[in-house]
């Protein structure tokens, strides 16, 4: 197997790091050294860290969104409207598909969206840009037909919580046993748990105010 090139060991060097000790958590150094490059290869191939976070970010969302992306197509290709819990498993199923419980890659990838969700540094909250933005829309225009009597602001507010409930509870999955507790559940079960949850989560009522 060929050697990973520096661009790649700084790439899988700052996603560990990063989804351990956030964004300022993590220094320039510590990355270079766990990728064991030299001080100057993160400017050299990303610019700077917020860069370099961007592209952490990119890496791991970009095979969700297109994940996301073809299920929201064969959804549409079975009928222009959706019911509530086709788009809900069509948005989640790359979720879990992509944070598997009993992987490495799905742990990693768990705890970098999670920290994506919940890190207050601008960099993490920025680095989005139209492609990302893309999807969001496609899903909003969907759900938005399906649950008409939702102001735009509350739908928008049900879907972080979609994102947010699948990836605490996915990251909850990959978490070492505490001893004496009930370990959460992995697999079709908790896939199919999250679906009935979130679907009956999106199709409340509007909040009245």
């Amino acid at each position: 197997m060929a050697t990973p090139d520096t661009r790649t060991q700084i790439l899988d060097a700052a996603e560990r790091l990063f989804a351990e000790h956030g964004y300022r958590g993590t220094s320039v150094r510590a990355i270079t050294t766990l990728a064991g490059a030299n001080l100057a290869a993160v400017g050299y191939h990303f610019g700077s860290k917020a860069e370099l976070m961007a592209a952490v970010a990119r890496r791991v969302v970009e095979p969700l969104n297109a994940a996301q992306c073809a299920r929201l197509d064969e959804a549409l290709a079975r009928t222009p409207d959706p019911l509530v819990s086709d788009l809900v498993e069509a948005f989640v199923g790359p979720l879990f598909d992509e944070m598997r419980a009993g992987e490495e890659g799905g742990a990693r990838t768990s705890r970098l969206i999670v920290m994506i969700l919940s890190d207050p540094a601008e960099e993490v909250r920025g680095w989005t840009g139209p492609r990302e933005d893309a999807v969001g829309e496609r899903y909003l225009a969907a759900f938005a037909r399906a649950l008409p009597g939702l102001s735009p602001e509350e739908l928008r507010f049900r879907m972080r919580g979609i994102l947010a409930v699948t990836a605490v509870d996915r990251l909850g999955a990959h978490q070492r046993p505490v001893p004496g507790c009930t370990p959460p559940v992995g697999g079709e079960a908790a896939r199919q748990w999250a679906i009935t949850f979130l679907t009956a989560a999106m199709s409340a009522p509007p909040t009245r105010t």
